[in-house]
Protein backbone atom coordinates (compact mmCIF):
# COMPACT_ATOMS: atom_id res chain seq x y z
CA UNK A 1 0.00 0.00 0.00
CA UNK A 2 1.36 3.36 -1.53
CA UNK A 3 0.78 5.97 1.52
CA UNK A 4 1.26 10.01 -0.18
CA UNK A 5 2.70 12.21 1.90
CA UNK A 6 0.99 15.10 3.32
CA UNK A 7 1.43 18.28 1.02
CA UNK A 8 3.59 20.80 2.95
CA UNK A 9 0.82 23.56 1.75
CA UNK A 10 -2.69 23.25 1.25
CA UNK A 11 -5.23 25.91 0.25
CA UNK A 12 -8.67 25.62 -0.88
CA UNK A 13 -11.40 28.18 -2.38
CA UNK A 14 -14.35 27.81 -1.95
CA UNK A 15 -16.42 30.25 -4.61
CA UNK A 16 -20.24 29.30 -4.10
CA UNK A 17 -22.56 29.28 -7.52
CA UNK A 18 -24.29 32.64 -8.84
CA UNK A 19 -24.91 33.17 -5.03
CA UNK A 20 -27.11 35.60 -5.07
CA UNK A 21 -29.63 34.14 -7.32
CA UNK A 22 -28.78 30.65 -6.22
CA UNK A 23 -30.16 31.77 -2.29
CA UNK A 24 -33.85 33.58 -4.54
CA UNK A 25 -34.29 30.19 -6.72
CA UNK A 26 -33.87 27.73 -3.42
CA UNK A 27 -36.61 30.04 -1.61
CA UNK A 28 -38.57 30.08 -4.75
CA UNK A 29 -38.52 26.51 -6.29
CA UNK A 30 -40.87 27.24 -9.40
CA UNK A 31 -37.30 29.49 -10.40
CA UNK A 32 -35.68 26.37 -10.58
CA UNK A 33 -33.67 26.00 -13.71
CA UNK A 34 -35.33 29.33 -15.25
CA UNK A 35 -33.70 32.59 -16.12
CA UNK A 36 -33.60 34.93 -12.59
CA UNK A 37 -31.93 38.38 -12.15
CA UNK A 38 -31.11 40.58 -8.67
CA UNK A 39 -31.77 43.93 -8.91
CA UNK A 40 -31.07 46.73 -6.43
CA UNK A 41 -34.50 46.97 -4.93
CA UNK A 42 -37.92 46.25 -6.36
CA UNK A 43 -37.68 49.14 -8.92
CA UNK A 44 -33.72 48.57 -8.99
CA UNK A 45 -32.86 48.73 -12.86
CA UNK A 46 -29.45 47.15 -12.67
CA UNK A 47 -28.44 43.84 -12.72
CA UNK A 48 -26.73 43.23 -9.53
CA UNK A 49 -26.05 38.74 -10.30
CA UNK A 50 -28.19 36.23 -12.40
CA UNK A 51 -28.23 32.66 -12.23
CA UNK A 52 -26.65 30.51 -14.62
CA UNK A 53 -30.21 30.02 -16.26
CA UNK A 54 -29.51 33.62 -17.72
CA UNK A 55 -26.37 34.03 -18.15
CA UNK A 56 -26.98 31.60 -21.41
CA UNK A 57 -28.87 34.37 -22.58
CA UNK A 58 -25.95 36.87 -22.56
CA UNK A 59 -27.31 38.57 -19.41
CA UNK A 60 -24.53 40.18 -17.33
CA UNK A 61 -23.68 41.39 -14.18
CA UNK A 62 -24.04 45.47 -14.51
CA UNK A 63 -26.77 45.52 -17.05
CA UNK A 64 -29.90 47.45 -17.21
CA UNK A 65 -32.49 45.74 -16.81
CA UNK A 66 -34.20 46.73 -19.83
CA UNK A 67 -31.45 45.97 -21.90
CA UNK A 68 -31.79 42.28 -20.74
CA UNK A 69 -35.59 41.86 -21.42
CA UNK A 70 -34.58 42.59 -24.87
CA UNK A 71 -32.24 39.37 -24.77
CA UNK A 72 -34.88 37.53 -22.69
CA UNK A 73 -38.33 38.88 -22.21
CA UNK A 74 -39.17 36.36 -19.32
CA UNK A 75 -36.60 36.97 -17.23
CA UNK A 76 -37.64 36.88 -13.62
CA UNK A 77 -36.40 39.93 -11.49
CA UNK A 78 -35.72 39.45 -7.91
CA UNK A 79 -35.23 42.13 -5.72
CA UNK A 80 -31.92 42.14 -3.70
CA UNK A 81 -32.16 40.57 0.36
CA UNK A 82 -29.28 41.76 1.90
CA UNK A 83 -29.75 40.62 5.30
CA UNK A 84 -31.24 36.82 3.93
CA UNK A 85 -27.84 36.61 1.92
CA UNK A 86 -25.22 37.81 4.73
CA UNK A 87 -27.68 34.75 6.78
CA UNK A 88 -26.94 32.47 4.33
CA UNK A 89 -23.10 33.11 4.27
CA UNK A 90 -22.84 33.19 8.16
CA UNK A 91 -24.22 29.90 8.10
CA UNK A 92 -21.55 28.27 5.59
CA UNK A 93 -18.49 30.43 6.73
CA UNK A 94 -19.33 28.86 10.25
CA UNK A 95 -19.83 25.27 8.82
CA UNK A 96 -16.35 25.83 7.26
CA UNK A 97 -14.57 25.66 10.66
CA UNK A 98 -15.84 22.34 11.38
CA UNK A 99 -13.27 21.61 9.06
CA UNK A 100 -10.63 24.20 9.89
CA UNK A 101 -10.42 26.92 12.14
CA UNK A 102 -7.88 28.25 9.60
CA UNK A 103 -11.16 30.36 7.22
CA UNK A 104 -10.95 33.72 5.57
CA UNK A 105 -13.80 35.08 4.82
CA UNK A 106 -12.89 36.55 1.43
CA UNK A 107 -15.92 38.19 0.80
CA UNK A 108 -19.99 37.24 1.20
CA UNK A 109 -19.81 34.31 -1.01
CA UNK A 110 -15.81 33.08 -0.90
CA UNK A 111 -14.01 31.88 1.24
CA UNK A 112 -10.19 30.55 1.42
CA UNK A 113 -9.33 27.46 3.50
CA UNK A 114 -6.02 26.62 4.92
CA UNK A 115 -6.39 22.27 5.96
CA UNK A 116 -2.18 21.99 5.64
CA UNK A 117 -2.73 21.32 9.16
CA UNK A 118 -5.56 18.99 9.52
CA UNK A 119 -4.39 16.30 7.07
CA UNK A 120 -3.57 13.77 9.81
CA UNK A 121 -6.88 14.44 11.10
CA UNK A 122 -8.88 14.49 7.50
CA UNK A 123 -7.07 12.85 5.69
CA UNK A 124 -5.62 13.65 1.98
CA UNK A 125 -5.97 17.14 0.60
CA UNK A 126 -8.36 16.79 -2.52
CA UNK A 127 -10.97 14.18 0.28
CA UNK A 128 -10.83 17.17 2.69
CA UNK A 129 -11.76 19.89 -0.42
CA UNK A 130 -15.06 17.05 -1.43
CA UNK A 131 -15.96 17.38 2.26
CA UNK A 132 -15.78 21.12 2.41
CA UNK A 133 -17.90 20.91 -1.26
CA UNK A 134 -20.22 18.48 0.76
CA UNK A 135 -19.92 20.27 4.32
CA UNK A 136 -20.94 23.63 2.45
CA UNK A 137 -24.08 22.27 0.37
CA UNK A 138 -25.53 20.63 3.85
CA UNK A 139 -25.36 24.17 5.35
CA UNK A 140 -27.09 25.99 2.92
CA UNK A 141 -28.64 23.88 0.40
CA UNK A 142 -26.51 25.90 -2.55
CA UNK A 143 -23.77 24.16 -4.42
CA UNK A 144 -20.44 26.13 -4.70
CA UNK A 145 -17.25 25.62 -6.40
CA UNK A 146 -14.20 24.34 -5.46
CA UNK A 147 -10.41 24.88 -5.93
CA UNK A 148 -7.65 22.96 -4.58
CA UNK A 149 -3.58 24.19 -4.71
CA UNK A 150 -0.44 25.14 -2.83
CA UNK A 151 -1.36 28.55 -2.59
CA UNK A 152 -4.05 30.85 -2.28
CA UNK A 153 -3.86 32.12 -5.46
CA UNK A 154 -3.84 29.07 -7.83
CA UNK A 155 -6.77 27.89 -5.76
CA UNK A 156 -8.42 30.80 -6.57
CA UNK A 157 -7.93 30.27 -10.49
CA UNK A 158 -8.31 27.26 -10.09
CA UNK A 159 -12.29 27.50 -8.34
CA UNK A 160 -13.18 29.48 -11.53
CA UNK A 161 -12.21 27.06 -13.91
CA UNK A 162 -15.33 24.53 -13.93
CA UNK A 163 -18.01 26.44 -12.60
CA UNK A 164 -20.76 26.13 -11.96
CA UNK A 165 -20.55 22.94 -9.24
CA UNK A 166 -17.29 22.66 -10.32
CA UNK A 167 -14.06 20.98 -8.71
CA UNK A 168 -10.62 21.63 -9.90
CA UNK A 169 -7.29 20.33 -8.20
CA UNK A 170 -3.74 22.11 -9.17
CA UNK A 171 -1.15 19.64 -7.96
CA UNK A 172 1.34 22.04 -6.01
CA UNK A 173 4.09 20.91 -8.04
CA UNK A 174 2.31 21.53 -11.22
CA UNK A 175 1.18 24.75 -10.63
CA UNK A 176 4.14 26.83 -12.27
CA UNK A 177 3.55 25.01 -15.21
CA UNK A 178 -0.23 25.29 -15.08
CA UNK A 179 -0.22 28.81 -14.69
CA UNK A 180 2.62 29.43 -17.18
CA UNK A 181 0.12 29.66 -20.61
CA UNK A 182 -2.47 31.70 -18.56
CA UNK A 183 -2.41 35.43 -18.84
CA UNK A 184 -1.68 36.92 -16.06
CA UNK A 185 -4.71 38.92 -15.69
CA UNK A 186 -6.83 36.23 -15.37
CA UNK A 187 -5.07 35.86 -12.10
CA UNK A 188 -6.82 37.61 -8.68
CA UNK A 189 -4.74 40.99 -8.02
CA UNK A 190 -3.70 41.81 -11.18
CA UNK A 191 -5.72 44.08 -12.33
CA UNK A 192 -5.66 45.97 -16.03
CA UNK A 193 -3.29 48.59 -15.06
CA UNK A 194 -0.48 45.91 -13.42
CA UNK A 195 -1.11 43.99 -16.01
CA UNK A 196 -0.60 46.93 -18.37
CA UNK A 197 2.40 47.83 -17.40
CA UNK A 198 3.43 44.23 -16.88
CA UNK A 199 3.09 44.24 -21.05
CA UNK A 200 4.90 47.21 -21.54
CA UNK A 201 8.27 44.99 -20.38
CA UNK A 202 7.13 41.77 -21.86
CA UNK A 203 5.22 39.96 -19.51
CA UNK A 204 1.86 38.91 -20.45
CA UNK A 205 1.47 35.47 -19.62
CA UNK A 206 2.86 33.73 -16.11
CA UNK A 207 5.43 31.88 -17.50
CA UNK A 208 6.72 34.88 -18.60
CA UNK A 209 7.10 36.57 -15.25
CA UNK A 210 10.96 34.75 -14.79
CA UNK A 211 12.00 37.37 -17.79
CA UNK A 212 11.34 40.35 -15.30
CA UNK A 213 13.73 40.66 -12.14
CA UNK A 214 11.69 40.60 -9.14
CA UNK A 215 13.85 43.40 -8.07
CA UNK A 216 12.11 45.94 -10.63
CA UNK A 217 8.96 44.52 -9.51
CA UNK A 218 9.40 45.66 -5.88
CA UNK A 219 10.94 48.94 -6.55
CA UNK A 220 7.62 49.98 -8.67
CA UNK A 221 4.59 48.30 -6.40
CA UNK A 222 7.21 47.39 -2.91
CA UNK A 223 5.77 44.18 -0.86
CA UNK A 224 2.65 43.21 -3.32
CA UNK A 225 5.39 43.90 -6.51
CA UNK A 226 7.47 41.39 -4.88
CA UNK A 227 4.13 38.85 -4.38
CA UNK A 228 3.12 39.07 -7.78
CA UNK A 229 6.10 37.87 -9.14
CA UNK A 230 5.68 34.73 -7.05
CA UNK A 231 2.15 34.44 -7.66
CA UNK A 232 2.52 33.84 -11.45
CA UNK A 233 4.47 31.06 -10.43
CA UNK A 234 2.36 29.20 -8.49
CA UNK A 235 4.01 30.53 -5.05
CA UNK A 236 2.01 32.87 -3.62
CA UNK A 237 3.27 33.30 -0.03
CA UNK A 238 0.05 35.33 1.26
CA UNK A 239 -1.08 33.23 4.41
CA UNK A 240 -4.80 32.92 4.83
CA UNK A 241 -5.77 35.59 7.43
CA UNK A 242 -8.15 34.54 9.98
CA UNK A 243 -8.47 38.14 11.23
CA UNK A 244 -11.03 41.11 9.76
CA UNK A 245 -9.58 43.94 9.21
CA UNK A 246 -11.66 47.44 10.31
CA UNK A 247 -12.17 48.86 6.93
CA UNK A 248 -10.40 52.17 5.69
CA UNK A 249 -13.69 53.53 4.96
CA UNK A 250 -17.51 52.82 5.11
CA UNK A 251 -19.56 53.46 2.79
CA UNK A 252 -23.08 52.80 1.20
CA UNK A 253 -24.79 54.09 -1.81
CA UNK A 254 -28.22 53.47 -3.54
CA UNK A 255 -29.39 53.55 -7.29
CA UNK A 256 -32.73 55.79 -7.18
CA UNK A 257 -35.59 55.08 -9.19
CA UNK A 258 -35.49 56.57 -12.71
CA UNK A 259 -35.87 60.90 -13.18
CA UNK A 260 -36.03 61.70 -9.63
CA UNK A 261 -36.02 65.05 -8.34
CA UNK A 262 -38.21 65.11 -5.64
CA UNK A 263 -36.38 66.53 -2.51
CA UNK A 264 -38.17 64.38 -0.12
CA UNK A 265 -37.45 61.28 -2.16
CA UNK A 266 -34.03 62.02 -2.61
CA UNK A 267 -33.64 63.01 1.24
CA UNK A 268 -35.11 59.23 2.13
CA UNK A 269 -32.51 58.06 0.29
CA UNK A 270 -29.70 59.83 1.78
CA UNK A 271 -31.68 58.86 5.63
CA UNK A 272 -31.34 55.21 4.61
CA UNK A 273 -27.81 55.73 3.56
CA UNK A 274 -26.96 58.02 6.84
CA UNK A 275 -28.13 55.20 9.16
CA UNK A 276 -26.50 52.51 7.37
CA UNK A 277 -22.78 54.06 7.52
CA UNK A 278 -23.57 54.96 10.82
CA UNK A 279 -24.38 51.54 12.12
CA UNK A 280 -21.38 50.00 10.74
CA UNK A 281 -19.04 52.65 12.28
CA UNK A 282 -20.99 51.99 15.29
CA UNK A 283 -20.24 47.88 14.41
CA UNK A 284 -16.51 48.42 14.50
CA UNK A 285 -16.42 51.12 17.67
CA UNK A 286 -15.16 54.08 14.79
CA UNK A 287 -16.13 57.63 14.43
CA UNK A 288 -15.74 60.31 11.49
CA UNK A 289 -16.12 63.96 11.26
CA UNK A 290 -15.35 63.80 7.42
CA UNK A 291 -17.79 62.45 5.21
CA UNK A 292 -18.34 62.07 1.43
CA UNK A 293 -21.78 62.77 0.12
CA UNK A 294 -22.20 62.73 -3.43
CA UNK A 295 -24.93 62.17 -6.10
CA UNK A 296 -25.02 61.22 -9.66
CA UNK A 297 -27.06 63.49 -11.70
CA UNK A 298 -27.42 64.30 -15.02
CA UNK A 299 -24.42 66.92 -15.27
CA UNK A 300 -22.22 64.24 -13.48
CA UNK A 301 -21.15 63.32 -9.78
CA UNK A 302 -22.01 66.46 -7.78
CA UNK A 303 -19.86 65.90 -4.34
CA UNK A 304 -18.52 67.00 -1.22
CA UNK A 305 -16.46 66.47 1.57
CA UNK A 306 -18.63 67.23 4.41
CA UNK A 307 -17.47 67.90 8.39
CA UNK A 308 -19.14 67.06 11.29
CA UNK A 309 -18.75 69.19 14.29
CA UNK A 310 -17.25 66.77 15.58
CA UNK A 311 -16.39 62.74 16.06
CA UNK A 312 -19.73 60.79 15.15
CA UNK A 313 -21.28 57.76 14.50
CA UNK A 314 -24.84 59.01 14.76
CA UNK A 315 -27.05 58.67 11.84
CA UNK A 316 -28.97 61.81 12.58
CA UNK A 317 -25.55 63.85 12.65
CA UNK A 318 -24.35 62.12 8.99
CA UNK A 319 -28.36 62.99 7.55
CA UNK A 320 -28.23 66.37 8.57
CA UNK A 321 -25.04 67.00 5.84
CA UNK A 322 -26.48 65.10 3.52
CA UNK A 323 -29.57 67.59 3.73
CA UNK A 324 -27.25 70.70 4.09
CA UNK A 325 -25.65 69.56 0.90
CA UNK A 326 -29.13 69.14 -1.28
CA UNK A 327 -30.57 72.10 -0.12
CA UNK A 328 -26.55 74.11 -1.78
CA UNK A 329 -26.90 71.63 -4.78
CA UNK A 330 -31.28 73.13 -5.12
CA UNK A 331 -33.48 70.59 -7.42
CA UNK A 332 -31.99 68.51 -10.08
CA UNK A 333 -32.35 64.70 -11.40
CA UNK A 334 -30.09 62.27 -9.51
CA UNK A 335 -29.76 58.54 -10.28
CA UNK A 336 -27.86 57.68 -7.65
CA UNK A 337 -26.76 58.94 -4.17
CA UNK A 338 -23.53 57.97 -2.06
CA UNK A 339 -22.43 58.56 1.68
CA UNK A 340 -19.02 57.58 3.03
CA UNK A 341 -17.20 57.88 6.22
CA UNK A 342 -13.72 58.77 4.95
CA UNK A 343 -11.09 57.43 7.13
CA UNK A 344 -7.02 59.32 6.95
CA UNK A 345 -4.38 59.29 9.29
CA UNK A 346 -5.44 59.80 12.92
CA UNK A 347 -9.48 60.19 11.68
CA UNK A 348 -10.66 57.11 13.23
CA UNK A 349 -10.67 57.10 17.12
CA UNK A 350 -11.31 53.62 19.02
CA UNK A 351 -12.71 54.53 22.50
CA UNK A 352 -12.13 51.29 24.73
CA UNK A 353 -14.43 52.28 27.12
CA UNK A 354 -17.44 53.02 25.26
CA UNK A 355 -20.03 50.01 24.92
CA UNK A 356 -21.43 49.54 21.32
CA UNK A 357 -25.02 49.20 21.21
CA UNK A 358 -25.47 45.88 19.35
CA UNK A 359 -28.98 46.39 18.40
CA UNK A 360 -28.01 49.15 16.16
CA UNK A 361 -25.01 47.92 14.95
CA UNK A 362 -27.03 44.82 13.86
CA UNK A 363 -29.42 47.22 11.50
CA UNK A 364 -27.31 46.60 8.49
CA UNK A 365 -25.31 43.35 9.44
Amino acid sequence: MIVEKPWARAIILVDMNAFFASIEQLDCPEWQGKPVAVTNGRVGSTIITCSYEARAWGIKTGMRLKATRALYPDLIQAPARPERYASVSADIMLALTAITPDVEVFSVDEAFLDVTGCQQLHGHPINIAHSVQRVVFEASNILCSVGLSGDKTTAKYAAKLNKPNGFTVILPWESEATLAPVPVTDLCGINKGIGGYLAQRGVTLCGQMKQLPMQELSRRFGNPGRRIWLMAQGKDPELVSTQISAPKSIGHGKVLPPKTNEADVILMYFLHMSEKVAARLRLYQLKSETFFVGMNTAQGWVKIHAKSPGLTDDGKTIYQLCKAFLKRVGSVVVYQVQVTALASTGQWQLDLFEQVDEKLAQKTR
